[in-house]
């Protein structure tokens, strides 16, 4: 766990958490997107929504597999914030998606591998728990880490074959 105020439950298991997460990356490595998957559970452990990386099927740069399944909860809650829930995502979220994160006020963040070049949780920010936002997250990294990183090595060697 990285440092922050907040603390993660301790009655989940993490890696139960992220099979769908890594099930839904691999369902964007299919339709041709980054393999990244997320997932969205309350804290005790019940699912909300799913989603997976999709800014090229959708023309949209936004379109990562965390906002994605932000607006999917938000939509199904009927509520923009999402408070006592958990996201569980493949890779380390980049700085656009940890801002959505604190303004749903997700209580924390599960994640596989570290993105040395984009990361904003704990890779090139710490965005956990930024002095000036108003919400702090927890966070929990390597839960399927080498599955998730494996899965993104090999779907860009594969598109640069091609």
């Amino acid at each position: 766990m990285s440092g922050s105020r907040h603390i993660p439950p301790t009655n989940l298991n993490w890696r139960e958490l992220m099979a769908p997460a890594f099930a839904e990356a691999c369902k964007a490595a299919k339709a041709g997107e980054a393999p990244i998957g997320a997932v969205l559970f309350t804290l005790s452990g019940d699912l909300i929504a799913s989603a997976h990386n999709a800014p090229i099927v959708m023309n949209d740069p936004t379109a990562h597999a965390e906002v994605l399944c932000l607006r999917k909860a938000a939509q199904q809650l009927e509520n923009y914030r999402l408070p006592n829930t958990v996201l569980a995502v493949t890779l380390e979220p980049c700085i656009m998606c940890v801002g959505a994160l604190l303004h749903a006020r997700v209580a924390g963040v599960v994640f596989g591998a570290r993105d040395p070049r984009a990361g904003a949780l704990v890779s090139n920010l710490d965005g956990h728990a930024l002095p000036f936002a108003n919400h702090h997250l927890w966070t929990v990294e390597g839960v399927l880490a080498e599955e998730s990183s494996g899965l993104l090595k090999r779907f860009f060697l594969e598109r640069r074959k091609h």
